[in-house]
């Protein structure tokens, strides 16, 4: 391959260029980035850059020497619009086509909105630039906020939203926060997170719509208008300054209609991350490999470096079968999941209580380890997440 185009400035793309160098790669590399940012992580800006203990310069996923040795023609501030296969070229919006022989798709996911007028003052957290805009209406002063959606990133905003003193109330259309990921009894414990630290927490009612405040624009001079309140699906009114939706991502997928590429929650792809496409994989977020499709940090990280080694032999040599691993930091406690937990497993607290804020559980299926959680636990989750990938090394 003379040119290799990795189409997302991410934590899985800039890991895919890497891994093509560390492989021996030494054709054109050419990374696309929507944002004008070089690539940067994600998860701290829900908690240290969102309340100020982080700059933006400490984000960098890759130092001046790393993004030296790569060589890279970088086109940042560049949205791909579309790709096409048969004549192996990817057009750009500004009109440029770019002829390549490989392509790494990574453009991640985008959150998902809620319908009706854009109102200033609601939010998303997905990029740097959402991080910062919120930021900057978080340091003006005491603020009502109101976070739809309890999962990961909405606990997290509301975490950093109440140290930095704001008045929090969080909207879960779901009986308990993180149900579907750790069931009922654990559940409970994130819900009295959120209680035991002033943040009022309204379960099993969604959002009806987002409301202005009494008609005002956003400034003197007419623009946008201002949000003001945030109407539940039960007939109940919240007053807000500021509103954070967190319910969920979806991938980035849109540009790739009519590509011949196979769509379905993601760009499909066997556990390589091969695409039925000749010289195209996907990694990170965008990825539905073999059935699934994971958004964890970890995943991001580790999965390129097999899809780069693929892509450079032309077929599947090798597949990620990593165990699914994600960390949350919330009101001072670290939670971290390891394993596949399913709806009818079990769960036993072997070490701490979760009333002392600090545990290790493991959740069970026919007598069957499936995952471990720990809350406050770093060393005893270690040890039992290195346990639980040797036995599911042995099983297969």
């Amino acid at each position: 391959m003379n040119t290799i185009t990795v189409i997302g400035a991410s934590l899985a793309g800039i890991h895919a260029a890497l891994a093509l160098r560390a492989e021996g790669y030494d054709g054109r590399l050419v990374i696309v980035g929507e944002e004008h940012h070089r690539p940067y992580d994600r998860p701290p800006l829900s908690k240290e850059f969102l309340t100020g203990a982080l700059t933006a310069e400490r984000l960098a996923l890759a130092d001046a020497e790393e993004i030296g040795e790569l060589d890279a023609d970088w086109l940042l501030g560049t949205r791909a619009e579309g790709l096409d296969p048969p004549s192996r070229t990817v057009t750009l919006t500004d009109g440029r086509r770019l002829s390549t022989d490989g392509v790494v798709l990574a453009t991640g996911a985008v959150p998902r909105t809620l319908p009706g007028e854009p109102l200033a003052g609601v939010h998303t957290l997905r990029t740097l630039d959402d991080a910062a805009a919120l930021r900057e209406e978080l340091s003006r002063g005491q603020v009502r906020v109101v976070v739809i959606g309890a999962g990961f990133i909405g606990a997290e905003v509301a975490s950093s939203c109440a140290t930095l003193g704001h008045s929090v109330t969080v909207v879960e259309a779901a009986a308990q926060p993180l149900l579907p990921q750790l069931g009922a009894h654990m559940a409970e414990f994130c819900a009295d997170l959120h209680t035991d630290h002033g943040v009022t927490l309204l379960t099993g009612t969604g959002v009806r719509a987002l409301h202005p405040d009494g008609g005002r624009p956003a400034a003197a001079g007419g623009g946008q208008r201002r949000v003001g309140w945030v109407e539940l699906a039960d007939g109940r009114f919240l007053p807000a300054d500021v509103v954070v939706v967190g319910i969920g991502v979806r991938p980035a997928t849109g540009w790739l209609e009519g590509s011949g590429l196979p769509l379905d929650d993601g760009v499909v792809c066997d556990a390589g991350g091969v695409t039925p496409v000749p010289g195209v994989v996907a990694v990170g977020d965008v990825a539905r490999s073999a059935g699934h499709r994971a958004e964890h940090w970890t995943s991001a990280m580790e999965a390129p470096a097999v899809a780069a080694r693929n892509l450079l032999a032309g077929t599947t040599v090798e597949t990620y079968t990593a165990l699914p691993y994600f960390w949350s930091d919330q009101y001072g406690i670290r939670l971290q999941l390891a394993g596949s937990r399913g709806p009818d497993d079990t769960v036993r607290v072997v070490e701490g209580s979760p009333e002392d804020r600090s545990f290790l559980a493991v959740y069970e299926r026919d007598g069957t380890t499936t995952a471990v959680l720990a809350a406050n636990r770093p060393r005893p989750f270690m040890r039992a997440r290195r346990e639980l990938a040797r036995a599911g090394m042995a099983a297969v």
